[in-house]
Order: C-alpha cells, then sequence, then structure tokens
C-alpha cells in the first residue's frame, strides 16, 4: 500500500497543501503580532494622555492631589497597570497598589512630567508601568487561534479533502494507462507479441504507450523474420541435399554411372551449399557487428575499375554494354576493398541477370556534399514493382520468383551488402521503375 503510486500522491498532495497552510500561518500570525504589539502600545499612549488630562483638571479643581488616590487606584484595576503619582517634591501621592504613598520616589526618567498652561512648573509626576511584551503576545494568540485559527483548521481539513479527491481522479487517471502498459508488457515478456498498450493520453504517458506500441510492433516483426528465416534456412539448404543425396543414392543403385558429368553436378550442388552456408555465415557476422573489415585509405575509382573489369565478360555474354562514368579527381575513403567490391559485384550481377540482352548497365560516382561520395549502380532491366521494392533487402527475398537458386543466387545478396554497406558507415538504397530499370545508391563517408 505505502509503495502505491496512489499513497504517495496523496502523501504528497498532503504535505505540500499542510506546508502551504502552515507557512500561510506563520506569517500571518507574525504580521498579527506586530500589528497587535503596535495597537496595545498606541493604546497605552492613549490611555496615558487621558489619564494625564483628567489629573490636571482634578489638580485645577482642587490645587492639590488630596483625594486623587481612589481614581488612580481604579485605573490601575481598569489598565491592569501599576500606576505611581508624585507631586512636585517627588513624593508618592498615589499609587494604584497602595504601597508607596508618602515615600520618596527616585528619579526616574520614564516618568511623565505633569503642567498646566498658566502655572509656572510641574505639578506632578505620573509613572505607568507598561505592559509586558509577553502579555502581549499571548492576547495576540489568543486573537489569531480564537478568530482565526479555526478557518486555517476547517481550511485545512477541507485542503485535505480536496487533496485526496484530486489524488483519487489524477491517480486514476495516470494509473489506468500505466496498469495498461504493465499487463501489455507482461504479455509481451510471454511471448505475446500481438499486444499493443494503445495510450490515447497526448502528454509523456501517451509517447510512453507510443514507444511500447513501436517496440511491439518491432519485436513481433523481427520474430516473424526469425520464424521466416528458419523457415528459409531449411528450405534453401533441403534443395542442393536434396540433389546430392539423390544423385549418390542413384550412383549406389547403379541408376546412373558415377562418370565426370555425375561429379560435376554433384560439386556444383556442394559448391552452391557451400556458397550458402558462407553466405549465411556472413549475414550472422554483419548483423552481430563482428564482421572484422580490413579498411585501409582507398581511391574508389580503383576498386570501381577493377570490380567493373572482372564483370565485363558477363555482361559480354548478354550483349550487355557495362560503362563507367567517373569523374577525373575523388576524394579518398577510408574502406575494406575487397568488402566494397564484394556489394558491386553483387549488384553487378543483379543487373546483369535482370537487364535484357543488348541493355546497359551504368556505374557512376558523384559528390552529393563535401562529407560523402555516391556509387551508382543503374541499368535499363525491367525494373521492380513499386510494392516490392521496400522489401529487396530482406533475407531470402527474390522479385523474380521463378528463378532457380542456380540464377537467381541465395535471396542474401543485398541483405549482405546492405550490412556491409553499414558496417563502413553508410547508406545503400534503390529506385525502380517498372520497365524502365533499376538504380541502387551506395553512400560511403570520405575520407575527413
Amino acid at each position: 500500500m505505502i509503495h502505491s503510486l496512489r499513497f504517495r500522491l496523496l502523501v504528497a498532495f498532503t504535505i505540500a497543501i499542510l506546508l502551504a497552510i502552515g507557512s500561510t500561518f506563520f506569517f500571518l500570525s507574525t504580521a498579527i503580532r506586530g500589528e497587535i504589539r503596535q495597537f496595545g502600545e498606541r493604546a497605552d499612549q492613549l490611555r496615558v494622555a487621558r489619564m494625564e488630562t483628567e489629573l490636571a483638571r482634578f489638580y485645577l479643581r482642587f490645587r492639590s492631589w488630596q483625594g486623587i488616590q481612589p481614581a488612580v487606584e481604579q485605573w490601575g484595576n481598569l489598565y491592569g497597570q501599576r500606576i505611581v503619582l508624585t507631586d512636585s517634591r517627588g513624593v508618592v501621592v498615589a499609587d494604584s497598589k497602595g504601597e508607596s504613598v508618602g515615600e520618596q520616589s527616585s528619579p526616574d526618567p520614564s516618568g511623565r512630567p505633569l503642567s498646566i498652561p498658566g502655572l509656572r512648573g510641574d505639578i506632578g509626576t505620573l509613572y505607568v508601568t507598561p505592559r509586558p511584551s509577553a502579555e502581549l503576545g499571548i492576547q495576540s494568540l489568543g486573537v489569531l487561534f480564537g478568530a482565526i485559527g479555526r478557518f486555517f483548521f476547517w481550511g485545512a481539513l477541507v485542503a485535505g479533502a480536496i487533496a485526496l479527491l484530486i489524488t483519487l481522479l489524477l491517480s486514476q487517471r495516470i494509473l489506468s494507462p500505466v496498469r495498461a502498459l504493465t499487463s501489455a508488457a507482461r504479455r509481451l515478456g510471454q511471448g505475446d507479441f500481438s499486444q499493443r498498450a494503445i495510450i490515447k493520453d497526448k502528454g509523456e504517458l501517451g509517447e510512453l504507450g507510443h514507444a511500447f506500441d513501436v517496440m511491439a510492433e518491432n519485436l513481433q516483426r523481427n520474430e516473424q523474420l526469425r520464424k521466416n528465416m528458419v523457415a528459409d534456412i531449411a528450405h534453401e539448404l533441403r534443395t542442393p541435399l536434396s540433389n546430392i543425396k539423390g544423385y549418390l543414392e542413384a550412383v549406389s543403385d547403379g541408376v546412373i554411372q558415377p562418370d565426370a558429368d555425375t561429379v560435376r553436378k554433384l560439386n556444383e550442388e556442394a559448391a552452391l551449399l557451400a556458397r550458402l552456408v558462407e553466405d549465411l555465415q556472413e549475414l550472422s557476422l554483419a548483423e552481430a557487428g563482428t564482421l572484422k573489415l580490413v579498411r585501409r585509405v582507398e581511391n574508389i575509382a580503383g576498386v570501381i575499375n577493377q570490380t567493373v573489369a572482372m564483370m565485363q565478360p558477363k555482361a559480354a555474354v548478354k550483349a550487355l554494354s557495362l560503362v563507367t562514368e567517373l569523374p577525373d579527381k575523388l576524394p579518398s575513403v577510408n574502406i575494406d576493398a575487397q568488402r566494397i567490391s564484394q556489394v558491386l559485384r553483387n549488384l553487378l550481377e543483379n543487373a546483369i541477370a535482370y537487364t535484357p540482352a543488348e541493355g546497359k548497365i551504368t556505374v557512376a560516382v558523384s559528390l552529393p556534399d563535401e562529407r560523402a561520395i555516391e556509387v551508382t549502380v543503374a541499368d535499363t532491366g525491367q525494373g521492380i514493382p513499386a510494392g516490392e521494392l521496400p522489401l529487396i533487402f530482406e533475407r531470402f527475398y527474390r522479385v523474380d520468383k521463378s528463378r532457380t537458386r542456380a540464377t537467381g543466387g541465395s535471396g542474401l545478396g543485398l541483405t549482405i551488402a546492405r550490412r556491409l554497406v553499414e558496417a563502413h558507415g553508410g547508406q545503400i538504397k534503390a529506385e525502380s521503375e517498372l520497365g524502365k530499370g533499376s538504380r541502387f545508391s551506395i553512400t560511403l563517408p570520405v575520407l575527413a
């Protein structure tokens, strides 16, 4: 319970509200105590001024202080202060406590001299003991807690109720998508990759839900690709193995003779099988990021010319025109020349395979910006349907399903090419128009 988000929100809101009310009460009480203290001081001054006026009238009337004691005692009881009156000689003529009447008072600067206009000299001195500040503080606290404290008390109760209500509403709004995410994540962890959070919130929780859904989609797609890859590998390996087994059984049964032609066919199937296994191994290394690259500073033009020269005989068999368009000066690149040549060979083999006789294949180089170099392989072949263009870099994918493994390859060439280019920090992309040809572009970073 104490670890739940709802409880933590309730505690947080309650503490925040109590701190706000407490700090407000503290500052308000400080201000009120100061005001009450100032008011008390002003009231004391007014009382002293009134007493001075009354004493002056009494003296004018009786020309002496005889009979003033009862009035001073009444003032002392009324105001809660000790009041002492001395005559002009400093003898106490009245004391609100009745203790020092007739005694000679010692000089005290706090006394207030009494005088009457028209009479020479002072007629006496009035001493009023000020009330202690603690008494004023207690009175101010009494006023504060009595008149204002109850409003803060009820305000605290109302604020607590509001905090509870806000907590319930807010926690429900927050916890609902969190519970949905938790449930979906739990089922996702159990292997159900079809789970989606589907959170409609437009804030951070909505972004979290969207990120979860994207992750789930990627996991579902990767799981499907994994299953497809396992099935494709089994299918690809089965054909050459079945052929080899069939030839060996036929030789064993005496159906065919183990002559040079049979050995040649067995060798072709074994070579196809070895090539497929090698491609799979290379792809697994590339995808795991453990493919070793022997990178050196190279002139890309030399790599292209060498690769094109190797592919010229295959192009000539189909009467294809294989040409290069290279600028005079190209920046150096830090590449594994053998791997980049492998990528170019794969692209050229596909272009030769899918370009009809007397077609044209062009290998060109351009500089899209100062940080990259772009190598393109363009053909005038049959092109790739727009719906299949995003899939051509997937494992075992063939645009022409009618092609055999002997003529159409293993279906891993473009996948490996993409991984090799990405391992160099570059990109590979394809553009095509059905019936007009295809254009593959390799972008590589130039040497800084």
